[in-house]
């Protein structure tokens, strides 16, 4: 109770203060400042009851122990109350004491002084408001003078003062230019956006173009770039929510939004018929790949989806990102522990698997190699055989292209993982592999270690300014993994169609620039050489390997050598006991050897896959 009185004590003495300060003023502009005595004497002893009947009203109508900090239209309503009760009763009252002031200064007096009580109290959010509007108010181009460029201008003219207004839509279609969407004027074309974002004084743009290809992306992020004002944009109509484009819908240009690759389409019928009604297992379902292989089998009406993974907490997050839409099996257990996965196979019996689970990191796995070998190659191992044994109709292995002339742990234990499917694989399964590179934000990759760094403030470290590498969003990339499960019939690696190569300098670069920053000045860029492992670029086959196009045209069959059964399972025998017994450097040697056999091709020809 005294801590309320302690704040609204001066609260009550400052509206005490406005009071008479309003009757005060109002009464010497009633008089040009020549206030009469009889009216200053009358005046002075009538002021004390006029504040008891002022701070009597705002305290009946809750004006103190109030939170103004956060007031409304409620709040205010009772501002305007309280006053307007003072002042008839002022107005009331003044005649029963002879006048002592003239009735208009009764009538303005409360009127001045409830808006100066009002001010008082709505300071904070009057000024806050300004701040915002000067803040927010934006001048926006928008670039696409479509279905969602028209609901763009429509939400931004609905949000009224202090939001993003509209004042120029840049499009490439003639017969749109020198029109009006909605009252904006409409130009073209983006080849000139740069000039027309400065003539316009706009302070960003926004690309509303949801289905834009990467390539119009770059030409207006590069605009945006050399005006140098921010871009928004539209996601893709998949992920707009509900799909309704809306100024709340855009973002920041993302890293994936222009790596230059073109999305491609996905037979989703053939698809969803080897899903649906079936039961479909996902190895390492708490990683980037097995999550997003989750989440697509997920929705394509799988009988159940049994997840599994050796790590808890991945596990729990990945099935709570899915929901209840579908029924869902958690399986904790790791690969490499033959026994138990062969129970969990026998219990689960599916007829669909992806095989995710593994070591993926180059320098570290070329600093353990053990590891490798043991989740790469002997897990892969314990998978195929406890599916075989279960009867698993499909089966795809997640690869990788460092599985092309493998010349690290890494890629050297996926070509066996590669191997050890297709030489185990039962007679008349259609087990495969499907090798594909980067994957866009995974846990680990460049893109978000590159992300972490520029928001420290950099350095941004790039090993060499001459590497390039493969990159697909995560999201096409599984598309198209499930896309292979359904075109093969058995014995086959697919090599997914990844694009152009994107150096790794330039996309240090660009994530940069994207970030709002300047490169070199705001964060710098230092070359730290190659790590253990690395190659200067990725390969898509082997020299030793061909390629034959398939049914679809972002995947490619290898036909690449393979090494005899017997022989496969001899070298494998010799990985488990070097594992066994922790002979790394051994198990190093003898993984490359394996991986790097001469075998034998189909037309009868020896080679080799020679690392470089």
């Amino acid at each position: 109770m005294l801590s309320r009185l302690r704040v609204d004590l001066p609260v009550a003495f400052v509206d005490a203060m406005l009071v008479v300060g309003s009757f005060v003023s109002l009464l010497a502009v009633r008089f040009d400042g020549d206030i009469p005595d009889e009216y200053s004497s009358r005046m002075f002893a009538f002021l004390p009851l006029v504040v008891t009947i002022h701070l009597g009203s705002n305290l009946a109508w809750g004006l103190y122990g109030q939170i103004w900090r956060y007031a409304g239209a409620t709040e205010a309503g009772r501002v305007v109350l309280a006053g307007s009760c003072a002042g008839i009763v002022v107005f009331v009252v003044n005649p029963l004491r002879d006048l002592p002031v003239p009735r208009s200064v009764a009538i303005f007096g409360a009127v001045v002084a409830t808006m100066f009580i009002g001010l008082v109290r709505f300071q904070h959010r009057l000024f806050s408001f300004r701040r915002r509007m000067d803040r927010s108010a934006s001048r926006v181009v928008i670039v696409g003078a479509g279905s969602a460029g028209a609901a763009i201008v429509r939400d931004m003219r609905r949000s009224g003062y202090g939001g993003p207004t509209p004042v120029l839509v840049v499009d490439d279609d003639p017969r749109k230019q020198g029109r009006s969407l909605l009252g904006v004027p409409v130009v073209g074309d983006t080849d000139h956006l740069q000039d027309l974002v400065r003539r316009a004084r706009a302070d960003q743009v926004l690309l509303a173009v949801p289905s834009a290809d990467q390539g119009f992306v770059v030409l207006v992020m590069r605009a945006a770039e050399a005006a140098h004002v921010p871009l928004k944009v539209l996601p893709p109509v998949r992920d707009l929510l509900g799909g309704a484009p809306s100024v709340r819908a855009a973002r920041d240009l993302r890293i994936e939004d222009v790596l230059g690759r073109q999305q491609v389409g996905t037979d989703l019928d053939r698809i969803r018929a080897a899903v649906a009604d079936r039961r479909v297992l996902v190895t390492g379902a708490g990683g980037s790949i097995g999550a997003e292989i989750a989440a697509q089998v997920a929705a394509l009406d799988p009988a159940v989806l049994l997840l599994l993974d050796h790590d808890e907490t991945h596990l729990h997050d990945v099935a709570a990102r899915l929901g209840p839409a579908v029924p869902i099996d958690l399986v904790l257990a790791d690969i490499c522990d033959r026994d138990r996965l062969a129970a969990r196979f026998a219990a689960a019996r599916p007829a669909l698997v992806f095989h995710a689970a593994a070591h993926k990191h180059v320098p570290l796995l070329e600093a353990h190699p053990l590891e490798a070998v043991e989740t790469n190659v002997l897990g892969t191992a314990n998978v195929v055989d406890c599916a075989a044994a279960a009867g698993v109709g499909h089966l795809v292995f997640i690869s990788s292209d460092k599985a092309v002339s493998p010349n690290n742990v890494l890629g050297r234990s996926k070509r066996l993982g590669e191997q050890v499917t297709i030489r185990r694989a039962p007679d008349g399964a259609r087990w495969c592999a499907v090798r594909f590179g980067n994957v866009v934000g995974s846990r680990g990759s460049v893109v978000p270690t590159f992300a972490a760094q520029i928001a420290a403030g950099g350095p941004v470290t790039v090993t060499d300014p001459r590497m390039t590498r493969y990159f697909m969003s995560v999201h096409e990339a599984v598309q198209l993994v499930l896309q292979a499960a359904v075109l093969a019939q058995g014995g086959e690696v697919f090599m997914l169609d990844m694009g152009q190569p994107v150096n790794i300098l330039e996309l240090a670069e660009r994530m940069i620039r994207l970030s709002g920053r300047v490169v070199g000045t705001d964060v710098p860029i230092r070359i730290v050489g190659r790590r253990p492992g690395e190659k200067l670029a990725e390969d898509l086959r082997a020299a030793d390997e061909r390629s034959t196009p398939t049914a679809h045209p972002a995947i490619l069959r290898v036909d690449t050598p393979s090494l005899p059964a017997d022989e496969l399972d001899r070298g494998i025998d010799r990985l488990a006991g070097l594992v066994a017994v922790g002979a790394e450097d051994d198990a190093a040697r003898v993984l490359g050897e394996l991986a790097n056999q001469h075998v034998a091709l189909d037309d009868g020809t020896m080679s080799a896959a020679t690392p470089r």
